[in-house]
């Protein structure tokens, strides 16, 4: 069956797979290493990528990256073009290095973020390349050192993964070591890594659940996720259809405008980032009607809101609430926004 293709939008979670071809050695010497640390952390100051938690094994590489401001696939082929070409070039050989096509599953963050997290940094142990965890938290070719400090790579995304545990440094980093320790017992984890819909019932047992069950979920290869974040996925990242089209330049700042109003704050605090309470709520009150009364791409909302699509999908879920809780009425906040309807019997 033909695979289908890659799922990405700006300030999406993805877990990268890259192997060798033919399971050959990518990584033979220190040398090679370096070359590729050095050049993602280019390729994260030119695209924008972030890069949450990352492995390299003797034949093959995980990454846990969030996109920036180019795709993901922009960002991959920057750093597999120039890492094969050098690759070659030090060990003099031809041919290619990597196999053809990169293995990339879009994450849900919530459920899933720690856990990939863990169980990338954790390959090397797996793996026999460390003895046990202490030597794993020094090892510099994983993303674990970096976090709790050994080895410190100023491109990697340490705060937005330990802030996850505690404000305090070192009560975060304590919290994550104790975190990548219970992993120990936990195996290999094939949920993590396995069929769309091994992934999306949580494992095996959930999948049997399901058929004892008798339910029907939406599964993808591509996504790592529960049913409904796989099904909006799905719908989010479709190829437009024109006859739907909303004139989003037009309706979402009005929106924006309104809400802010109506929470006491501007626009430029809306739009600018903060993780202020009512700032949050604004965002969630402007996600769910931009989303599911104006029908509004979840990646046009974020963009505008200058937040991630984790971020609008968490607002989606609790707008309703923040709306009722502020006894503010949607169908005030969407007046002439939306696009009128025709009569049925109107072609």
């Amino acid at each position: 069956m033909p695979r289908g293709p890659r799922l990405d939008a700006p300030g999406t979670l993805h877990h990268v797979m890259v192997r060798g071809l033919d399971r050959q050695t990518i990584f033979r010497t220190e040398q090679d290493r370096e070359d590729f640390a050095h050049r993602l952390s280019k390729v994260c100051e030119r695209t924008g990528l972030a890069v949450l938690a990352w492995a390299l094994l003797p034949n093959h590489f995980h990454l846990l990256v969030r996109t920036g401001h180019r795709p993901l696939a922009a960002a991959m082929r920057r750093l597999l073009t120039g890492y094969a070409i050098n690759f070659n070039h030090r060990h003099r050989r031809i041919g290619h290095v990597f196999q053809n096509r990169y293995k990339s599953i879009l994450v849900e963050e919530d459920p899933y973020l720690l856990e990939l997290v863990r169980y990338i940094h954790l390959n090397p142990l797996r793996a026999g390349l460390v003895s046990d965890l202490r030597a794993l938290d020094r090892y510099p070719w994983t993303g674990h050192s970096a976090l709790l400090g050994p080895v410190p790579r100023p491109w990697q995304a340490v705060t937005e993964v330990l802030s996850q545990y505690s404000k305090r440094l070192y009560a975060a980093r304590r919290a994550y070591r104790d975190f990548v320790r219970d992993g120990l017992r936990q195996g290999r984890r094939p949920e993590l890594q396995g069929g769309g819909l091994i992934r999306s019932a949580g494992g095996w047992q959930g999948v049997a659940a399901l058929l004892r069950g008798r339910e029907r979920w939406t599964a993808d290869e591509r996504i790592l996720g529960g049913p409904d974040f796989v099904e909006l996925m799905l719908q989010e990242l479709a190829p437009p259809s024109p006859s739907k089209a909303v004139p989003v330049k037009a309706v979402l700042p009005v929106l924006i405008e309104r809400i802010s109003r109506a929470h006491g704050l501007t626009v430029a605090e809306v739009c600018g980032g903060s993780r202020r309470r009512d700032v949050v709520a604004a965002r969630a009150a402007v996600s769910v009607l931009a989303v599911r009364e104006l029908g509004l791409p979840l990646i046009t909302v974020a963009r505008t809101l200058g937040v991630s699509l984790q971020t609008v999908l968490a607002g989606v879920e609790r707008g309703s609430q923040v709306l009722e809780s502020r006894h503010l009425r949607p169908e005030a906040l969407l007046v002439g926004l939306r696009k009128p309807k025709y009569p049925n019997n109107v072609p």
